[in-house]
């Protein structure tokens, strides 16, 4: 069973079990957290898609750990004129855990 859902303003396909890195959430490291946006559900080659949502369906999860993800650098130059600029950007994640999927 999979289902597709909205998670901090981004979809993603999740299972039970299933560990997976979102944008940062308000939420403490081990708190249990639900989510009702479900996109689609598949149970076993049924597949039920909702119009935008599956109407009493929902994911509930729990928090591991708040985690910083790779350094981005962002480089502006241009040739010929001496102009470069240098940035970085690191993004604040949280990983979860899917515990269940209720259909």
């Amino acid at each position: 069973m999979f289902a597709i859902v909205s998670i901090a303003g981004q979809q993603f396909k999740v299972e039970e079990g299933q560990q997976i890195f979102v944008h940062r959430l308000a939420a403490n490291e081990g708190d249990s957290i639900s989510f009702d946006a479900v996109h689609l559900l598949d149970n076993d080659g049924t597949v039920t898609v909702g119009a935008p949502n599956v109407k009493g369906a929902s994911i509930k999860a729990s928090v591991l750990a708040h985690v910083k993800g790779d350094k981005v650098i962002v480089f502006h130059k241009n040739r010929r004129k001496g102009y470069r600029k240098k940035n970085g950007h690191r993004q604040s994640f949280t990983k979860i855990q899917i515990e269940s999927i209720k259909a």
